[in-house]
């Protein structure tokens, strides 16, 4: 990595995660093969941003955890990269086995827990979708029609909501690692809440 950490794919580490590598490299990976409009690649980075919002829109009562690990969704692409879910398909379980491992690393390095719980994986997942649907249609060519079939008609969100224009790789990672220091802020304060309730219990 450009950080000098030296990454073990078969046994990642969280002490050599550094979230400036994660900026950059889904920075330079495209989402779609690459096969969108615009004058720049629409990077995973800036999915993972679009992401983030839709689900901070769609559950205003979240914890900060759960808008870190929405952020981190794709984190393992910075890896291994962004392959079409068909691709993903024909290559099977030892892709996801790597990915897993991957985002274990990663969220440990944060002071997340391992794996999103089954509940939480559903509410990013359908954030993730709403994303695909407008991505779809306004940068990789589906009509409205085509899209609706593969994705549902979003509610509640809309296109002018969305940071969804192809940036430039450097302003997709440093929007990216503004995010996350943003949220990491919110976490931080709200640990320190945390810790100020427990602190009084008992107290008369």
């Amino acid at each position: 990595m450009l950080s000098g950490r030296r990454l073990d794919l078969l046994d990642p580490s969280p002490l050599d995660i550094e979230i400036s590598d994660i900026a950059h490299g889904l920075a330079r990976v495209a989402r779609w093969n690459g096969q969108t409009r615009g004058d720049h690649a629409f990077s995973v980075a800036q999915h993972c941003l679009v992401v983030e919002e839709i689900f901070r829109r769609c559950n205003t009562s979240c914890s900060a955890d759960a808008l870190q690990m929405t952020l981190l969704h794709d984190a393992p692409e910075y890896v291994i990269g962004d392959m079409i879910s068909p691709f993903k398909s024909v290559v099977g379980g030892g892709y996801k086995a790597v990915e897993q491992r991957l985002e274990a690393a990663i969220h440990l390095r944060f002071g997340l827990p391992p794996h999103a719980s089954r509940d939480l994986k559903a509410l990013i997942k359908k954030a993730d979708t709403i994303a695909a649907f407008f991505e779809a249609t306004e940068l990789a060519g589906f009509s409205v029609t085509e899209a609706r079939k593969f994705f549902g008609q979003p509610r509640g969100i809309a296109r002018d909501m969305l940071p969804i224009t192809p940036m430039p790789a450097l302003e997709a990672q440093q929007r990216f690692l503004d995010r996350f220091h943003g949220i990491e802020t919110e976490r931080g304060l709200g640990n320190q809440v945390t810790k100020a309730v427990k602190s009084t219990k008992g107290t008369p």
